[in-house]
């Protein structure tokens, strides 16, 4: 029986998809490039982080045409190769968008394949734009169909539904019909993985280079007349039930086409989960208010909600377990005075302080705070007790970053692989992304080997 005589939740998402046009997505387009902007920032931060040059020399051997640029480097690959090696970059540092409603970060898996393959086929800004708006719609209604039970159960919601988006933008950027676009979601069904315990490792990043490239794939399968089954994602065999969830297709498809979830989207001043960063501001406004050092402390409670204490209360034995771990976002302000990229290094975190620092902090179960609070108790010498509270982070929809801190975020990053100038130029070109032509000007940029002209 054709797709298109069975309705499914693919075949309604890709309705959506298939007759968006750019008018019907502008004005979304502001938040839309702060996300692109942040995406850029994480990725060229971590370019030459090790689990980037060894994606990067496996792949390199097996690239078709050196057709897309590897982000904050001279190697190019393939689409597909590029698009899995800039989404294990943009999500390294955990220092990318999120989506607070899911926990999803949604720009890594779906801007990787988008720029690739747009910068492969000669795309307009504008289309890129578009697409990329639509894959982060897909990915996080149905990351809202599943959560929070997909998460608490150990998967990775980034990946899991992160290559959803990436099929759905992909087959908007090839300009595939209805039909096709549901097989290409469809397809990325059978390819979504990713576990939670993986996230103190690289392995965690595989997964999302993997929904990236592997979303890519998926749209082009389905542009060559590749078949997925009409309800692979909510049928009694399907996605959901097969990874545990009874989807709620209310909050899948309820205002589709009308609200859009790349509104909601957030981003993060520290490069750490961002479970902690109210424990971290709650630090530091201890640290501001009462003027409290780290000779004074003699112990300090940390009060959160289950989420807080399942994915924070670790052990740390390298960098990127410092990134998760609530331990270490208490030292980070306390001891430094800062929770940049540098207090989240190897070398900060396995120092002699920090290492000792971190034996002070306790998690306690508070069950009356929200979903991303925290109160931080500190215990000093002398017996005194000081408590703050933060119920809204910085960087969340209630205390966001403006956009001149995401020009900061991507001017910091960048500061030792361009000069200042080609930076300045990157960021006029971001803003204003849907009057370019095509994005390999941008893109040469971002790889730091090239020279652009102005848009």
């Amino acid at each position: 029986m054709p797709q298109s005589e069975v309705s499914g939740v693919s075949r309604t998402l890709a309705e959506l998809v298939a007759a968006t046009s750019w008018a019907d997505v502008a004005a979304q387009q502001h938040e839309a490039k702060r996300s692109i902007l942040n995406f850029f920032a994480t990725a060229i931060g971590s370019a030459h982080d090790p689990a980037v040059t060894i994606a990067l020399r496996t792949l390199l051997p097996f690239s078709g045409g050196a057709s897309s640029t590897i982000i904050g480097r001279t190697e190019r690959l393939d689409a597909m190769g590029a698009a899995f090696v800039n989404a294990i970059s943009a999500n390294l540092l955990d220092f990318d968008d999120t989506h607070p409603e899911t926990i999803i970060h949604p720009a890594a898996p779906v801007a990787a394949p988008v720029l690739a393959l747009a910068e492969a086929r000669g795309l307009h800004g504008r289309d890129v734009l578009t697409a990329f708006i639509l894959g982060v719609e897909v990915e996080c209604r149905i990351g809202n169909a599943v959560s929070p039970q997909h998460y608490a159960r150990g998967w990775h919601i980034t990946s899991t539904c992160g290559i959803f988006g990436a099929a759905a933008a992909c087959a908007k950027l090839l300009g595939l019909s209805v039909d096709d676009i549901a097989n290409a979601i469809g397809i990325a069904a059978s390819q979504s993985a990713g576990n939670v315990e993986n996230l103190p490792t690289a392995a965690k990043n595989v997964s999302v280079g993997n929904a990236a490239r592997n979303g890519l794939f998926a749209a082009l399968l389905a542009q060559q007349g590749y078949e997925a089954a009409p309800r692979a994602i909510e049928g009694p065999l399907g996605w959901a039930r097969a990874m545990g969830d009874d989807p709620d297709l209310g909050r899948l498809l309820g205002g589709l086409g009308q609200t859009w979830e790349i509104s909601k989207n957030t981003y993060k001043p520290y490069p750490a989960g961002i479970v902690f960063h109210a424990v971290i501001d709650a630090c530091f406004a201890l640290r501001e208010q009462y003027h409290v050092t780290t000779a004074q402390i003699a112990a300090v409670r940390v009060r959160g909600d289950a989420l807080l204490l399942a994915r924070g209360d670790r052990l740390v034995r390298n960098a990127r377990e410092a990134r998760v771990s609530m331990q270490h976002c208490v030292a980070a302000p306390f001891l430094w005075g800062k929770a940049g990229v540098e207090e989240f290094a190897e070398a900060r975190v396995m120092s002699d302080a920090a290492v000792a620092f971190r034996t002070l902090v306790r998690a306690e179960l508070d069950a009356s705070l929200p979903m991303g609070a925290a109160t931080v108790i500190v215990r000093t010498h002398a017996g005194d007790t000081y408590e703050a509270t933060v119920v809204h982070a910085r960087g969340s929809l209630a205390h966001p970053l403006s956009d001149a801190e995401l020009d900061a975020k991507v001017s910091a990053a960048a500061s030792g692989a361009m000069p200042a100038p080609d930076i300045e130029q990157a960021l006029t070109m971001l803003w204003q992304l849907q009057h370019l032509a095509t994005i390999e000007p941008l893109m040469a940029l971002m790889a730091g080997c090239a020279a652009a002209e102005s848009p």
